[in-house]
């Protein structure tokens, strides 16, 4: 991670960014397996030959943060990859999970970690299987997120991305009529509709839901409590462990079963929530060879690159190979 891009953003008092990159990325496996039959997750990947998918979204935190107030929540067994990618950023600024126990895991852990750093802390969650085009529209949106969380703290904000098509793949969130300071209160969330329902969603002003939102580290906790009781009074346990936390870690994640941020806390806690949509910015999650391709053809020319190079080992992908041989 350059020192470069680490420059103080403006009115960052309490303002920190977590960036998910310990998932698997499954489906992405039949385009990073490389030579040696390893399967890369995806998050160490280069989309255009340059950055992998995670330095880019540590640049992306960069223009919200400061340096030592970003976090990355990375998998034990990813090791091999983000050891040296990460080599750069203070020790205390990498939370590694024992595995992958799903997005709610992945979240509670480092919220944790952060609030015992800083009670007053406000959070932009950040996954690290992003494109996005227009990186400064988007930076815009999340600072403005931020400002209505500092206006009402009680609330998650949510960042939804203006459609431009009626996207199948793509979760959707219907928001109500009318809207406060740019913000609407969420009607409800639509997983991956059929090609009607996608249109009518569309037509409705819907948004896709990207899994980018802010929220204070209290208010998140909170909800933790609400919604996942035991699962936020074991993870507080440990965290309060004298001795060695790391084998208290290693225990309790052995017991664990994979909970899903979304499905678990979000859709439960529409009243707890607030929408901000998001012009349309060239973003996508590459979760599928398919999105992968179709972001690819969406780029200009001048500056596509038709490999993934996964960052180490050092073999590569042939990007286009695959996308061509699969038919997309």
């Amino acid at each position: 991670m350059s020192k470069s891009i680490h420059r103080t953003p403006t009115g960052s008092a309490n303002r920190w960014a977590l960036v998910l990159a310990a998932g698997e990325g499954t489906r992405l496996r039949a385009l990073t397996t490389d030579r040696s039959g390893i399967a890369v997750p995806k998050q160490f990947c280069s989309l255009q030959g340059g950055p992998s998918l995670l330095e880019e979204t540590l640049q992306r935190a960069a223009r919200l943060a400061p340096r030592d107030r970003i976090v990355t929540v990375v998998a034990a067994d990813h090791r091999p990859w983000w050891q040296s990618e990460l080599a750069n950023l203070p020790e205390r600024s990498i939370v590694v999970q024992p595995s992958n126990r799903g997005t709610a895991p992945g979240i509670l852990l480092p919220l944790l970690s952060i609030l015992e750093r800083d009670p007053k802390a406000r959070i932009a969650v950040l996954p690290s299987d992003h494109f996005v085009a227009d990186e400064i529209s988007l930076a815009q949106s999340i600072g403005a997120a931020f400002d209505a969380v500092e206006r009402d703290p009680g609330r998650l904000v949510l960042l939804g991305i203006e459609p431009d098509a009626p996207e199948t793949e793509y979760g959707w969130i219907l928001p109500r009529a009318g809207a406060d300071f740019g913000l609407a209160e969420v009607e409800a969330f639509v997983e991956k509709p059929e090609a009607r329902l996608a249109a009518e969603l569309l037509a409705r002003g819907a948004v896709w839901n990207s899994f980018l939102f802010v929220a204070r580290a209290a208010t998140l906790l909170k909800l933790f409590r609400k919604r996942l009781p035991e699962l936020a009074a074991a993870f507080e346990r440990t965290a309060k462990r004298k001795g060695d936390r790391a084998a208290a870690l290693a225990e309790l994640y052995q017991e664990l079963e994979a909970a899903d941020f979304s499905r678990r806390l979000l859709q439960q806690s529409a009243a707890e929530l607030r929408l901000l949509s998001v012009l349309a910015c060239g973003w996508s999650d590459l979760g599928t060879p398919t999105r992968v391709a179709q972001c690819l053809q969406r780029l200009p020319r001048a500056t596509r690159r038709p490999r993934w190079f996964p960052v180490s080992p050092p073999a590569v992908v042939d990007l286009a190979q695959a996308v061509t041989s699969a038919a997309f």
